[in-house]
């Protein structure tokens, strides 16, 4: 189905999803494969399946060995690379346009014959609990951690894409096979290419390659609905270092809900745009209500905001480096009062206006290349349908001041809000805390 702006949708008899479009800027095509498989789809014995699954598909099938993957690529002139988060785990390589079917190739081998060796799976158990490892010594990453699982009791967000190591102790050989076999078939997958291709070609380079491939029975379903929160609650996380970090996590909005985009205006007022927002992190917007607050007033080193778009409720998250000098609980004050001057004051039209300019500039330059293009149609696709990215501005357009205000009354409340702080132990030792 031809959709306009070069984008053309299909889906094979198998299940499987495409979403091409053509772009003659550069002679380059990317693609990528969705998998609708994430730490959502886990549950406790399981965490971390779903990225250790990812690590798996680097280590060969039946026609490309694990030597072949990078080495092929890169001797074409091409780079790849594969990343699991909470809805999905994606493949993706980036090639000159007249190689991009080395790379179809690739994907239809690994989702059909991905070898799974039990030796590979010992040495990778390794890798994965080393990358734990490396990650505990981040005081960010404990400290979402926690409150990740403070803030979900029934949902499976509560969890970390890189799982628990209890899990990734047991977990074994077999295990991870009956989950790639249930997931990475074709009645699971989105692929989105775009680049300098006859979009009738690639369809059907697409349909040759993967046509053929049986659909595996349902996916279960993801039915845990975590209750509404009804009431603060508190982790404290103490570590290394001489710095002190603050967040606050609230329960927010799916992608698809109506208020999402409103949340996205007061995000990008509180913190500065950040485009699409996809794995947090706001913009370097000094001008925005929470850098002038804490940052220009020295209360803090950073702050930034994160709203990411998920298929379920997940979090809005402010974090805060604490300056030295200062304390976490100075810190938290200032946050409050800022949210609280939004409510009570409101947000003015110009500063809207302004806030939604720079993030249609961040939006914009998130989507120029081929490489991303691919990537937005596909999470779109995954997550709601690619109109969910096609309409992004014309709907953050839309978003009134009144709008604003309303997300920060719903959402932005002491009720609603997981409070985590990272106390460092040098810090304490001098006296600090």
């Amino acid at each position: 189905m031809r959709l306009g702006d070069g984008i053309v949708r299909a889906k094979l008899p198998n299940g499987l999803r495409v979403i091409a479009q053509e772009m003659h800027v550069a002679p380059v095509a990317a693609l990528s494969v969705w998998y609708r498989v994430g730490s959502r789809n886990e549950h406790g014995g399981i965490t971390g399946i779903s990225h250790w699954v990812e690590h798996m598909m680097f280590k060969g099938a039946r026609k490309y060995s694990e030597s072949d993957l990078d080495r092929l690529i890169s001797r074409n002139g091409g780079v790849n690379n594969a990343f699991t988060w909470l809805d999905f785990t994606t493949y993706y390589e980036t090639l000159p346009a007249d190689k991009i079917t080395l790379a179809l190739d690739l994907e239809a081998d690994r989702m059909a014959n991905a070898r799974f060796d039990s030796r590979a799976v010992a040495l990778e158990r390794d890798v994965i609990l080393n990358e734990r490892q490396m990650y505990e010594n981040s005081p960010g990453f404990r400290l979402g951690e926690e409150i990740q699982a403070a803030a979900f009791k029934a949902h499976p967000y509560g969890h970390a894409v890189i799982g628990y190591a209890c899990d990734l102790q047991a977990l074994t050989r077999d295990d991870l096979y009956a989950y790639y076999r249930q997931y990475y078939a074709p009645n699971n997958v989105v692929i989105a290419i775009a680049g300098d291709f006859d979009v009738r070609d690639i369809l059907a380079q697409i349909e040759r390659r993967y046509g053929q491939l049986k659909p595996a029975p349902k996916a279960p379903s993801v039915a845990a609905v975590e209750p509404p929160q009804k009431g603060e609650r508190r982790v404290v996380v103490r570590g290394e270092g001489d710095t002190d970090y603050l967040a606050l996590a609230f329960h927010a909005p799916a992608a698809t809900h109506e208020d999402y985009m409103a949340f996205v205006a007061l995000d990008s007022v509180l913190c500065g745009a950040s485009g699409l927002s996809f794995f947090g992190g706001g913009g370097s917007n000094r001008s925005s209500r929470l850098s002038r607050a804490l940052v220009d007033a020295g209360y803090a080193a950073d702050v930034d905001g994160g709203l990411v778009p998920t298929i379920d409720p997940f979090l809005y998250t402010l974090q805060a480096t604490v300056m030295a000098g200062r304390e976490v609980a100075e810190v938290e004050a200032k946050v409050w009062a800022e949210l609280d001057r939004v409510r009570r004051d409101g947000v003015t039209r110009a500063e809207l206006d302004k806030a939604i300019k720079q993030t249609r500039a961040q939006v914009a330059f998130s989507a120029e290349t081929a490489t991303n293009q691919a990537f937005w149609l596909g999470f779109s696709e995954v997550i709601a349908d690619y109109t969910w990215f096609t309409t992004f501005l014309e709907r953050l357009g839309h978003v009134s001041p009144e709008d604003v205000v309303r997300i920060a009354h719903r959402y932005l409340t002491r009720d609603n809000v997981t409070v985590g702080c990272y106390l460092a132990q040098d810090k304490a030792n001098r006296g600090g805390v």
